[in-house]
């Protein structure tokens, strides 16, 4: 019983961990995708292509960081659920 306990400790600093360090690159994408219209709204001379290839890139990366935060979760709860049995 002991061991369970401690493995879902484990289980449960990992997730914690996930979640800061998920949270911080968030943050640093927006940022980074702030400075990144900023610039574009001051471009004039940037070409429409230029534009919506961005655009097209920052929703890639924006689904897949939603995709690995869905499968990191996912994963920590099959842990937590194979070691609570």
């Amino acid at each position: 019983m002991e061991q369970n306990q401690f493995l879902k400790q484990i289980i449960d600093f990992n997730r914690a961990s996930f979640n800061n360090t998920y949270d911080m690159l968030v943050m640093v994408q927006d940022q980074a995708e702030r400075m990144t219209s900023s610039f574009l709204s001051q471009a004039s001379w940037f070409p429409d292509e230029g534009r919506n290839m961005i655009a097209e890139w920052i929703k890639a990366c924006k689904k897949g960081q939603e995709d690995m935060k869905k499968n990191i979760d996912s994963n920590l709860k099959k842990a937590e659920e194979f070691f609570s049995a």
